[in-house]
């Protein structure tokens, strides 16, 4: 699991962290009990600096004691020094009357099996008194609690890049803010974070108090980005699914969020890893769609809606934007990448049409400046209020029941 934090007596760098979790698997793989692999017993794991978290499933003649100790060795030179293991063993027979553990099945490498003979498959699969394989539901947004200092969580989310999104999210947060809310912004765009660019405080860097990121003011908004804590802005981002998953979580659950009327949040384009994650991990009241009128945009428009549906994350509405353009010298106004798409839509899913956004090079040149439309309150911030307004019109109703004894 990546971490952020500062350690001691060292601060844990990416690399750091990288060779830290190649180690992990290295002595996972490499770790044995009855000639098998560790590794293929792990259901779930999870490390926080130099402490591991390993779920597993043993077989019945196991020691986990001895394990965790042999394991605490093998990892400490990596610097591994706290192990938390989960075990789970065999059940006991039934209706035997006798409490002695069954003989489990012979354990079979399902990627070795590939190469090796059907004879040497275990003919004991189809017993059905055989063991259940472990199953574990995936968290849902019912089941999550409110975070005690945060109202509302709102995403706001698109089915593709390149069509405004990031833009939308931070004038609509600037709106929120001027009426008279107390807003957040998290920047969850792992692999192209831009609110710091975007709110003009690309060169500042969050502070470290107990722990726990303090956001960065912005504008009177509290803001917090993976781009804040990277060295440059050519610096990429090239982390596989959970890395960058796990770098999500982190800067939702160890930043010292205020107490804000919202925390509105920008995802990045598609419905990857970190949409799940969010979806299954934080408690979000409701969503945003941003899409553009032409019919591409609006297919995969539907595909993000669609995963909000089936993740039980109400969709808040739509927003609309390039809908119209004006020629700066002729006037003439024109709607280039088509028409009504919104407006289809958001009737063809039952949910508000939230505001439509001209396509204009002030909204853009804006937002490069670190000062957004809504902040200079230019000839396009009452788009954006509007935009606000309804949101805030129906938002209450989706809001979830606040933990005020959650302990983090």
């Amino acid at each position: 699991m990546f971490n952020f934090m500062k350690k001691k007596p060292t601060e844990e760098t990416p690399q750091l962290q990288a060779e830290r979790d190649s180690a992990v698997d290295k002595v996972l793989l490499g770790y044995e009990i009855n000639s098998v692999s560790i590794a293929t017993m792990v259901t779930g794991l999870e490390r926080k600096g130099d402490a591991l978290t390993l779920d597993l499933r043993l077989p019945k003649d196991s020691n986990p004691e001895a394990i965790q100790q042999e394991l605490g060795q093998l990892l400490h030179p990596h610097g591994i020094t706290t192990i938390h293991m989960n075990v789970r063993l065999p059940a006991p027979e039934k209706g035997s009357g006798s409490s002695l553990p069954k003989k489990m099945p012979k354990t079979t490498d399902a990627m070795a099996s590939q190469s090796k003979p059907s004879s040497n498959v275990d003919s004991s699969a189809n017993n059905t008194d055989a063991e259940p394989p472990i199953t574990k539901a995936a968290p849902t947004q019912a089941s999550l609690a409110a975070h005690p200092r945060i109202r509302h969580i709102i995403v706001v989310a698109s089915g593709k890049g390149g069509v405004g999104k990031s833009t939308t999210t931070v004038n609509i947060a600037l709106a929120l803010q001027k009426l008279g809310n107390r807003v957040g912004v998290l920047d969850a765009d792992i692999y192209g974070p831009s609110m710091p660019t975007m709110l003009g405080v690309a060169d500042v860097k969050p502070q470290l108090e107990n722990e726990q990121f303090v956001p960065v003011d912005a504008h009177g908004m509290a803001m917090l980005s993976i781009g804040s804590l990277l060295d440059g802005d050519n610096t990429p981002v090239a982390w596989r699914g959970p890395k960058a998953t796990g770098a999500l979580m982190q800067l939702y659950n160890q930043t010292n969020w205020p107490q804000l009327d919202y925390l509105v949040i920008d995802m990045p384009p598609g419905t990857g890893d970190i949409q799940l994650t969010l979806a299954q991990r934080i408690p979000v009241t409701g969503a945003v769609v941003v899409t553009t009128p032409q019919h591409v945009a609006l297919l995969d428009a539907q595909k993000g809606i669609e995963m909000f549906n089936k993740t039980n994350i109400p969709v808040l509405g739509v927003v609309e934007n390039m809908a119209l353009h004006t020629c700066s010298n002729c006037n003439h106004t024109e709607a280039i990448f088509g028409s009504g798409g919104g407006e289809f839509i958001a009737e063809q899913y039952q949910v508000p049409l939230l505001g439509q956004l001209p396509l204009a090079s002030g909204i853009r040149a804006q937002v490069d400046k670190g000062i957004p439309s809504v902040l200079a309150d230019d000839e396009f911030a009452s788009y954006y209020v509007s935009i606000a307004k309804n949101i805030e019109a129906n938002i209450n109703k989706f809001a979830k029941p606040i933990d005020d004894k959650r302990i983090f």
